[in-house]
């Protein structure tokens, strides 16, 4: 049920409207944009797509929307909330419109939240949505989560439920962490964030990569993924480190706006803020540089 999610797949950005909702044209001009122009799939409603800046009815919105229009079995949804009810509402939402897959943060409020309350957490939501089981993707990100996926608890979730935990988006930067799952857990499937892993994955390793900034160079990371072109992965590279150290959500979406010539784009969500003008010239300016 995965093959399909396999590969380059983008953590599509979430336009937004004037009254800051999710601007469904504008979000479907980009998706289709980005199936066609290198994504084997999309990550909807990530970190990227700004969910848990949108209201439980603006991603269910969101969601019915994009699988209407996009094939959905190419679409992983983002379902993971602070509350236990919203993320089992959101889980068993995405499974009953055909996604690939649910991409399920951890509880993120409470800190120092050990393995047993996490284990606890993924469990009611794979129990109340077992007559709807999508595959469940944990999405570690302890630098905004503040909560772990730790090795060892991603091996008492697999085992407990080998049907539905069948990959892991990993957005630590921590290639130990990813190697030492994928060495682990045979079959299952684990996405590093960064897209610089895609040569080392083909071998298999790796699913491929869920990464923002392939809204802005799947089609170089798509022929590293597919031939192993070092020197297009190189230049997908050097884009993805014109962020760093900078915020990245609004950085990418200064760079869509900058790329499709759209400036409504570039707006965030709140509590997110633009980038200041000198800094998007300046990251336009690069961007064109590298693109020739």
């Amino acid at each position: 049920m995965t093959q399909s999610l396999r590969g380059v797949v983008a953590a599509v950005a979430t336009p937004i409207t004037r009254e800051r909702a999710p601007d469904h044209a504008r979000f479907l001009k980009l998706a289709r944009h980005l199936l066609a122009n290198g994504c084997d799939a999309l990550n909807v409603l990530g970190t990227t797509g700004e969910a848990t800046s949108f209201s439980l009815g603006q991603r269910k919105e969101l969601m019915s929307f994009a699988a209407k229009e996009l094939p959905r079995e190419r679409m992983m949804a983002g379902t993971g909330a602070a509350s236990l009810g919203d993320a089992i509402d959101l889980t068993r939402h995405a499974a009953s419109l055909g996604f690939g897959a649910a991409l399920v943060l951890p509880p993120f409020y409470y800190k120092g939240v050990g393995d047993d309350g996490v284990f606890t957490y993924i469990e009611a939501i794979a129990t109340a949505t077992h007559d709807a089981p999508a595959p469940i993707f944990l999405y570690h990100y302890p630098a905004l989560s503040g909560v772990p996926y730790t090795p060892e608890l991603v091996g008492r979730l697999i085992a407990a439920f080998p049907q539905r935990v069948l990959g892991v988006k990993d957005s630590s930067g921590d290639l130990a962490y990813e190697r030492l799952l994928a060495e682990r857990h045979r079959g299952f499937a684990v996405y590093p964030a960064n897209e610089a892993t895609l040569l080392e994955g083909r071998d298999g390793k790796f699913a491929g990569c869920i990464s923002a900034t392939a809204n802005l160079n799947a089609d170089l990371c798509r022929r590293a993924w597919r031939t192993g072109d070092a020197p297009a992965l190189e230049t997908a590279v050097r884009i993805r480190k014109l962020f760093d150290g900078k915020p990245l959500v609004a950085g990418v979406k200064a760079a869509l706006a900058h790329i499709h010539r759209d400036p409504a784009l570039a707006e965030p969500m709140p509590p997110l803020t633009a980038w200041a003008k000198e800094d998007v010239r300046t990251l336009a300016h690069d961007i064109d540089a590298l693109r020739g």
